[in-house]
């Protein structure tokens, strides 16, 4: 296998600290900089495309305000920047170097209220960091900043804030794999060669997808045959029923048909070496809202074989659960992966990501120590050692979806992992069609029977 090159570029102990001002007098407006919120926004300049939009991975970050001159004592969460492969050659193209461009702001986004004496969200500085991503992709671990710097330029009346932050940027190299075609249709998953990027290698088919789904039961049909009266008769009588009981029917059906689903995947000599399978149908809340909710979730079991030939049995690697998060301005798709061991008797579970994708834009599903919550449940007994583990694409509803699987290297000796990976990517693609509301159908391709 080919790998691709990305670079990985972690910026940890994000820290700052405000000049000292007098503390306000009792009564007065305005919050203390010791109490107020701070943020920083953080991108890598495109020097090809200068405009806003050419900036690589604009993400936001909270700014923890210092209470001592530790930073390992109170910084705040890594913010992580993956460079793909293009992203990668792009930037090594540039006669300068790459940098990350750190925009502090003082106040709450968003916010409203004053703070600091000014307007929350208001800037405070930039910093600008040169970072050798040439370096970095060659298999270099690159330290570009370690310390303290200064946010903007200091005023007769005051001190210059200043932000503390490592800034780190390592090689990333991953696996990257694509669906043919949407998972339900049967496709091809394609490997990408490292190379291809650069117009290289064509990609190499390695698996197949199969999808099945279970069968439910037969629709009621009429004991009268349509031979038997005329077109017209026949359709009032149709309407007629579906007036008394043809909603509770349908709706029936519905629920029925979100069950019993099962992914395989196959190498190309036609063996089966990972599967996803339904264990728990999707349904919708008892409270009547027609959604898959948090509290009575869908569930997946990824299974790997223990065996070769077709007698081979099935073990469980990992289990999926789904909802449909619903709220005030919120419509997403959530989610939560737990790693499955056999330890004699009893089985345990690992947690190793709980997150959520937007149900229009669509996101990534990401297993990432980096994206894992510090001193969560199975941060203790976290499985994978050596970053990035893997990602994959998922389309908002309504848009045909073709997942991009990406596979750490270190994560995948042989085709095998690969597969679980796969096959655990095409059952999150899926969970966005079974997570959509009950009032509306599925595609033909996800229905039990598809002659009715």
């Amino acid at each position: 296998m080919d790998p691709c090159a990305f670079v990985r570029l972690t910026v940890d102990q994000l820290l700052l600290k405000l000049p000292s001002v007098p503390r306000p007098t009792t009564g007065a407006a305005g919050v203390h900089p010791s109490t107020s919120p701070c943020f920083c926004t953080l991108h890598l300049q495109d020097y090809h495309h200068p405009s806003s939009s050419g900036s690589l991975s604009r993400t936001t970050a909270q700014l923890p305000l210092a209470s001592s001159e530790s930073p390992a004592a109170n910084g705040g969460e890594p913010v992580v920047i993956s460079l793909d492969a293009a992203a990668v050659q792009r930037l090594s193209s540039s006669a300068r170097h790459a940098e990350l461009v750190v925009s502090v702001h003082a106040g709450q986004k968003g916010g409203g209220t004053t703070a600091c004496g000014m307007g929350a969200g208001r800037a405070l500085g930039r910093v600008r960091v040169p970072v050798d991503v040439v370096r970095a992709a060659a298999g270099e671990t690159i330290v570009a900043r370690d310390g303290w710097v200064d946010v903007g330029k200091p005023t007769a009346s005051a001190a210059a804030a200043r932000i503390h932050m490592v800034v780190r940027a390592e090689p990333d190299p991953r696996y990257v794999f694509q669906f043919g075609g949407e998972p339900e249709c049967g496709p091809v998953v394609y490997q990408v060669p490292g190379g291809a990027a650069a117009g290289g290698q064509q990609r190499q088919p390695v698996f197949t997808c199969r999808f099945s789904a279970g069968r439910r039961a037969t629709r009621t049909r009429s004991l009268t045959s349509e031979s038997s009266m005329t077109r017209s008769t026949s359709r009032k009588l149709q309407a007629w029923l579906s007036t008394l009981h043809g909603g509770d029917r349908d709706a029936q059906a519905r629920r029925e048909q979100r069950k019993g689903w099962t992914v395989t995947i196959h190498d190309l000599s036609g063996s089966p070496v990972a599967m996803a399978s339904m264990v728990t149908p999707f349904v919708p809340s008892p409270a009547g809202s027609g959604r898959v909710s948090r509290a009575n979730p869908g569930s997946w079991l990824i299974l790997q074989p223990t065996g070769a030939g077709p007698s081979s049995c099935w073990k469980p690697w990992a289990r999926l659960e789904a909802w449909r998060e619903r709220g005030p301005g919120v419509d997403a798709l959530g989610y939560r992966l737990e790693l499955v061991f056999d330890s004699g008797p009893t089985e345990c579970a690992v947690p190793i990501a709980e997150s959520s994708i937007s149900t229009k834009r669509g996101g990534q599903f990401v297993i990432d120590p980096a994206t894992f919550p510090a001193g969560g449940a199975g941060a203790a007994a976290w499985p994978f050692s050596g970053g990035f583990v893997m990602g994959s694409t998922v389309e908002g509803e309504g848009r045909a979806s073709r997942p991009t699987v990406q596979v750490g290297v270190q994560h995948a000796t042989c085709m095998g992992d690969v597969a679980l990976f796969v096959a655990l990517a095409a059952a999150v693609d899926l969970c966005m069609d079974a997570c959509k509301l009950f009032s509306q159908r599925l595609r033909k391709e996800l229905c039990h029977d598809q002659e009715d």
